[in-house]
C-alpha cells in the first residue's frame, strides 16, 4: 500500500513571460525559497520534473524538525569506527566510495572536517541557521493557517552506551551557552516523561530535548504551495525536465526537453544532490555526496510514544503523526538509486521492532520509502550566490525538513541584495 498523494495540477507559464525569480526544486527547500522570494514582493516561478511538490527526498523523510539537535555528521568519534565502516561491517551506516576526482575530494574534506574544533565549528554554524529556521516557520504559521500535522511533543535520544552520553553531553553543555534546552534524563525519569519507554532495556541515559518539533513534510509543501499560488501569484511548473541554461543580458532562460524556454531575472536551485549537473554545465564544483535513507510509515501501536524518539545505537527515528508513526533510519553513503531495496527496508522494520516493540504496527506497514539526502562535508548546507543572478540552496543532508525555512530566507536576502 502507498501513501496517498493528493493531486497538484501543473500551472505552465507562457514562454515569454519573464519572471523576477525562477526556483527550481520543488521540495521542502525549494518551496520554502519560493515563499521567502515571494514575501519580499517577487515574481516567483517554481519548477519541478515531478509531478507535485515534495516528491523526491522531501517526501516521506524522518519528519522530526530537529531545531536543536544539530550535530555534524563528522567527529572526532568516527574515527574509531571509520574501519568498521570502510570495510562495509556496520549494518545501518555503510560507504560506498566511487573513484572519481569528485568523489574523493569529498572524502577528503569530509575526513578534514572531523577534528574537534571543526566538529564543534560545524555543529553551532548549523544550529545557528536551525534557529532561524524555527523563528521563519513560526512567523509563517502566524500569518498562515496550514495543516501538516505539526506539534512540539520534544525529543527524547536514547543512548545504550556511556562514552556516547557523556560526548552528547559535553556538546548540549555548548549548545546551552546559545540557549538550547536540553537535559540528561535517568531511563526512569525518560519514563515518567514518555511512558512508551517503560521497560525499554540497556538504556544507560536519556536526552531530552522538550521543545522539538514534528511535521509532515509533504503534506507542508502541498499546503504551502496551495498558499503561494493563492495569496502570492507563484507559478508552478511540474513535470518540467531541464535540458539546458542560456545566460542572456538581461535573463537567464531555461530551456526544457519539451521546447519551452522560461525567462527569469534570477535563478535558485535547490534540486538536492541534482544541482550537481546544472553546477557542472556553469563550470562550478559544488560538493555534494547523496546518502540515502529509509522510512516506512504505519499505524500507531498499543505504546506509540508521543514524544519524538531517536535510537542512537540504532540511528533509527520515531516520530508521531497524528494516528500514523513514521520510522526513519538507515544510511548509505555514495549511492545514487532511489529504489526501496527490500532486505535493507526489511533491515529498518527490524531495527524498529526490536528497540520499540510496541511503538507501531509492524506487520501492516502502509508506505515503504527510499531517499538522496545531499551531504555536503562539513554538513552546513550550501546557500551562496555562484555567479550573477544564480545561487545555489543545496546540500542540507539530514535536516533538510529543519533547516528549510531559515535557508530559503537566507537564499532571499542574496536575491534581494542584487
Amino acid at each position: 500500500m502507498t501513501t496517498t498523494i493528493d493531486p497538484v495540477p501543473a500551472t505552465f507559464v507562457p514562454d515569454e513571460r519573464t519572471m523576477d525569480v525562477t526556483v527550481l526544486g520543488a521540495g521542502v527547500v525549494g518551496v520554502a525559497t519560493a515563499y521567502a522570494a515571494a514575501r519580499r514582493g517577487l515574481s516567483v516561478r517554481l519548477v519541478d520534473r515531478a509531478s507535485g511538490p515534495a516528491l523526491g527526498t522531501s517526501f516521506a523523510n524522518g519528519a522530526q524538525l530537529s531545531y536543536v539537535y544539530t550535530d555534524a555528521l563528522g567527529s572526532p568519534a568516527l574515527w574509531k569506527h571509520l574501519p568498521q565502516l570502510l570495510l562495509g561491517l556496520d549494518p545501518v551506516f555503510r560507504m560506498h566510495w566511487l573513484f572519481d576526482p569528485d568523489s574523493l575530494k569529498w572524502g577528503l574534506a569530509f575526513l578534514r572536517n572531523t577534528t574537534a574544533s571543526r566538529f564543534r565549528e560545524n555543529t553551532l554554524a548549523v544550529l545557528e541557521l536551525a534557529m532561524e529556521s524555527k523563528s521563519a516557520m513560526d512567523a509563517l504559521l502566524q500569518r498562515h493557517r496550514i495543516e501538516f500535522s505539526h506539534s512540539a511533543p520534544g525529543k527524547m535520544h536514547l543512548y545504550h552506551d556511556a562514552g556516547a552520553l557523556r560526548r552528547a553531553e559535553a556538546i548540549a553543555a555548548i549548545k546551552q551557552r546559545h540557549g538550547v534546552v536540553q537535559q540528561v534524563l535517568s531511563p526512569r525519569e525518560a519514563a515518567a516523561v514518555e511512558p512508551a519507554l517503560e521497560g525499554v532495556t540497556g538504556l544507560v541515559g536519556v536526552m531530552h530535548s522538550p521543545q522539538e518539533e514534528v511535521g509532515d513534510p509533504h503534506r507542508f509543501c502541498v499546503e504551502l504551495l496551495r498558499v503561494l499560488r493563492e495569496r502570492y501569484g507563484v507559478q508552478a511548473c511540474f513535470e518540467t525536465d531541464i535540458d539546458d541554461l542560456v545566460r542572456e543580458p538581461d535573463a537567464i532562460t531555461l530551456a526544457t526537453r519539451d521546447g519551452r524556454r522560461l525567462r527569469s531575472r534570477q535563478l535558485v536551485v535547490c534540486a538536492g544532490v541534482e544541482s550537481t549537473r546544472l553546477a557542472h554545465r556553469l563550470g562550478i564544483r559544488m560538493p555534494l555526496m547523496p546518502m540515502k535513507g529509509y522510512s516506512f510509515t504505519t499505524r500507531c501501536g498499543p505504546h506509540t510514544p508521543v514524544t519524538s524518539i531517536t535510537d542512537t545505537t540504532r540511528k533509527l527515528v520515531f516520530c508521531r503523526l497524528g494516528d500514523q508513526l513514521r520510522v526513519a533510519g538507515l544510511a548509505e553513503l555514495g549511492v545514487r538509486d532511489i529504489a526501496v531495496d527490500p532486505e535493507r527496508s526489511d533491515l529498518l522494520v527490524a531495527l524498529a521492532r526490536e528497540s520499540l516493540p510496541a511503538a507501531a504496527n509492524y506487520d501492516a506497514i502502509e508506505s515503504r520509502w527510499a531517499g538522496l539526502r545531499p551531504m555536503t562535508p562539513s554538513s552546513m548546507p550550501i546557500m551562496r550566490q555562484v555567479q550573477d543572478g544564480i545561487v545555489f540552496n543545496v546540500g542540507h543532508g539530514m535536516l533538510g525538513w529543519t533547516l528549510a525555512m531559515g535557508a530559503g530566507e537566507r537564499a532571499a536576502a542574496l536575491l534581494a541584495q542584487r
